[in-house]
């Protein structure tokens, strides 16, 4: 079971003597095309809970079965279905749940390192998946769930919720009818206080009731290394490379989608590295808190910047860069375009005056104004009120059929989540070294000289000597967009295509 074909998944699932003598067509149609869709929501002791509401607001749309790891959610899951008098079937194993032929759709919400593999597994059991960010706990195996949901003619929905937002929507059109003119740089930034998860001297017990061999599924079946109130079973994994990716796959996410929609560009950066380090605490947390990527775009480059310490020592405030904390700026020719939240978007001029406030689907004028770079003036109307509900949008196109009827496509999820992990993969081969030596390598770019100068007085006002406390320089790494494999560089490729835990393996032919 190191290589799971569609064939041989439906035949250890006891579905092949019936799917096998169907034909292609009667995979790329749902079952629930014509009448209620039928859901089942996999993991949901976080963000999954909110699939759940999300689909059962849904006309149409009914949530039939539920599957998590662990008994207590579970049970908790279906109790609370049974206070409004309805059923839901439950499950431990996803692979059990893809053996039901009366569902639908899969929505998954699991940590980060079974995203792809539930997609794929879907896929090849014929149902439409809506996945949580990042699709993908690195860069191969978010193009394998493209290959899945494009093979099998299924319909995948990325977790991406900025694509059906109104506002959002109609400020990136402003912007690439060149309302701000050229697109200088392209910013994003997730600044969001993590404290530390703590430290532990030893293996921790496995929580009662948690399935472990099947949470840890595709990742080192190893003891857990915290079990607090926020245990790494249960939240902080997301600071463990071996399930997480930090807050850069985290939250920032969203940012890191956002700005590559400005910059309009549908594939990796040719270059990429990133500097930081995990500063103000030592725990077990294993991804940095504070951290630089640089991906350079031939057209203009894209800089995230992540830090999870408060604005300084014993603050409860964060930073924020141009008015954002956990959003994004777009730099330009003619002024900047800030995306502050997951709802709308400000085009500001030069002088740092608002042109236009995008928000609720139309473009809300400030003042009449000249026209701006392109021809569009900034008193334009735009009106993109249609789908404003990503989950929603989900299930239009789960109707239609129509790949092109989704906001938030499996592809434009992978990219995303991809530019998420090529500069974690130059991080965690790069090296510490003082801030003389990042300098050096620097340089040449006034943008990334600029962060870095931010970055250093955003650690000192946290009491963070980085000459004492070195940051990591990754490397500037080489790749080749077409294949998304790094140039010349094995130890780079290892991270990018990591080696999973049988029998929970991405395969190589889906």
């Amino acid at each position: 079971m190191n290589q799971i074909s569609r064939r041989s998944f439906l035949q250890t699932s006891g579905l092949a003597a019936a799917a096998l003598s169907l034909p292609r067509s009667a995979w790329a149609k749902s079952d629930g095309a014509n009448s209620d869709i039928r859901v089942a929501v996999v993991g949901f002791r976080g963000r999954g809970a909110s699939h759940i509401s999300g689909f059962r607001s849904l006309p149409g749309v009914r949530v039939v079965a539920l599957c998590d790891v662990d008994e207590k959610v579970l049970a908790k899951g279906a109790a609370d279905f049974e206070k409004k008098n309805q059923k839901v079937q439950t499950y431990t194993d996803v692979r059990k749940l893809l053996e039901n032929k009366d569902i639908d759709v899969i929505s998954t919400a699991t940590p980060n390192h079974w995203h792809s593999l539930v997609t794929v597994w879907s896929c090849q059991a014929g149902k439409d998946v809506y996945v949580e960010k990042p699709v993908s706990h690195n860069v191969w195996e978010g193009r394998q769930a493209v290959k899945a949901a494009e093979k099998y003619g299924r319909i995948v929905q990325a977790g991406m919720q900025c694509r059906s937002s109104v506002g959002i929507r109609a400020g990136m059109d402003f912007l690439h009818k060149g309302g701000l003119g050229k697109v200088l740089v392209s910013r994003g930034l997730c600044y969001k206080r993590r404290d530390s998860i703590g430290k532990t001297t030893g293996p921790q017990p496995i929580p009662p009731g948690l399935d472990y061999n099947l949470w840890c599924g595709p990742a080192p079946m190893d003891p857990p290394r915290r079990n607090g109130k926020q245990g790494s079973v249960h939240y902080d994994w997301h600071w463990m490379w071996a399930t997480g990716n930090g807050d850069l796959g985290n939250q920032g996410i969203h940012q890191m989608d956002l700005c590559r929609w400005a910059l309009g560009v549908n594939e990796l950066s040719p270059r990429v590295m990133s500097i930081g380090g995990r500063f103000g605490y030592d725990d077990d947390g294993e991804t940095p808190n504070t951290q630089i990527c640089f991906h350079d775009y031939a057209g203009a480059p894209l800089i995230f910047e992540v830090r999870g310490l408060p604005e300084k020592t014993g603050a409860k405030n964060m930073d924020k860069h141009l008015g954002a904390g956990v959003g994004c700026i777009i730099h330009c020719e003619n002024g900047y375009m800030l995306i502050p939240d997951y709802s709308k978007a400000v085009a500001y001029d030069k002088d740092g005056k608002i042109l236009q406030e995008f928000k609720g689907g139309k473009a809300k004028k400030a003042k009449e104004a000249a026209p701006g770079a392109g021809g569009a003036a900034s008193g334009v109307v735009m009106d993109f009120q249609e789908d404003s509900n990503h989950f929603g949008n989900f299930i239009k196109a789960v109707r239609s059929r129509k790949t092109s009827d989704l906001n938030g496509p499996i592809t434009e999820g992978h990219l995303s989540s991809a530019l998420c992990h090529t500069p974690n993969v130059s991080y965690r081969i790069g090296q510490k070294a003082a801030p003389g030596a990042i300098l050096d390598q620097i340089k040449g770019n006034k943008d990334m000289v600029e962060t870095f100068g931010r970055f250093k007085e955003h650690l000192a006002a946290n009491g963070v000597n980085l000459d004492e406390t070195k940051a990591v320089l990754g490397p500037l790494l080489t790749m080749d967009p077409k294949t998304e494999k790094f140039v010349d560089n094995d130890a780079a490729n290892a991270l990018a295509k990591e080696k999973q835990r049988a029998p929970f393996v991405v395969p190589d032919e889906v």
